[in-house]
């Protein structure tokens, strides 16, 4: 199938690793340009090397912490410098602390907020314009199944993805006409760096080991294992082509079954 991709410029936050790479990795291989970004310059240079050499794209890395005010709207600024245009853009960052409500003081709060919903806002902010312009454009924003099915000890990121679901909603209703989709994508427990963390901390709290922690993910999973980020990045690749020109306004999620929600 032909995505329609080959030229096309992509954005991809938080993309040195996991779920952010894949995507990277699956754009790449469809023939686009890439933005990548993430606060490791020496994981994301290498990232950046590996993906240019194996699929011959052209690549701007850009070291950057797109939970500080300033810096999503200066990596859509360096990458139009760059490539004139930023066609598709993937919002990703890191998620935020693990813990429940009494353990998470005020700054945690205003930390996780500039980092989940903050950053998305800004990256919009600064890329909408030239997609509008343009009359074309893909928005995908990586949120987690804890958006539609809150996760224990995951008061945060519960708390904020969700909001990051209701801001995008409206906003792909307040640009459907000018050519520009807006979409969410809810990863569920899949095989990351971010996993191994969380199993580390539930390991902690309930006195298991980390394996012991993982495999009780996997149990509540109805495909009995957890997502490989390869098996997340079709789903994302799909819906920054031509081909989902007519999809927008939902969320995604990629999570073996483990939603037992209707909607």
């Amino acid at each position: 199938m032909d995505l329609g991709l080959k030229g096309r410029v992509a954005l991809v936050a938080a993309s040195s690793k996991g779920l952010g790479r894949a995507i990277a990795e699956e754009l790449a291989a469809e023939g686009a340009s890439l933005v990548l970004c993430a606060r490791g310059e020496p994981a994301l240079s290498a990232t950046a090397a590996e993906i240019a050499g194996q699929y011959g794209t052209e690549i701007l890395a850009l070291p950057a912490d797109v939970g500080v005010p300033g810096e999503a709207a200066r990596v859509v600024r360096q990458g139009i410098a760059r490539f004139g245009r930023i066609d598709i853009l993937v919002t990703n960052s890191g998620g935020p602390p693990a813990g429940k409500f009494e353990a998470l003081t005020p700054e945690m709060w205003a930390q996780a907020e500039s980092l989940v919903l903050g950053s998305v806002v800004e990256f919009c902010r600064a890329a909408l314009p030239g997609m509008k312009e343009r009359g074309w454009g893909r928005i995908l924003n990586i949120a987690s199944i804890a958006a539609k099915q809150p996760v224990d000890n995951l008061m945060l990121s519960n708390s904020i993805r969700a909001a990051v679901l209701g801001f995008a909603r409206t906003l792909a209703n307040e640009v459907a006409k000018t050519g520009v989709t807006v979409n969410n994508l809810l990863p569920g427990f899949t095989r990351t760096e971010r996993m191994v963390e969380l199993s580390e901390v539930a390991a902690a709290r309930d006195g298991v080991t980390p394996e012991q922690a993982l495999a009780r993910y996997a149990a509540d999973i109805p495909m009995g294992r957890l997502a490989e980020p390869r098996e997340f990045s079709a789903l994302a690749v799909f819906l920054a082509s031509e081909r989902a020109s007519y999809i927008t306004g939902q969320s995604w999620a990629v999570d073996g079954g483990w939603i037992r929600g209707l909607l």
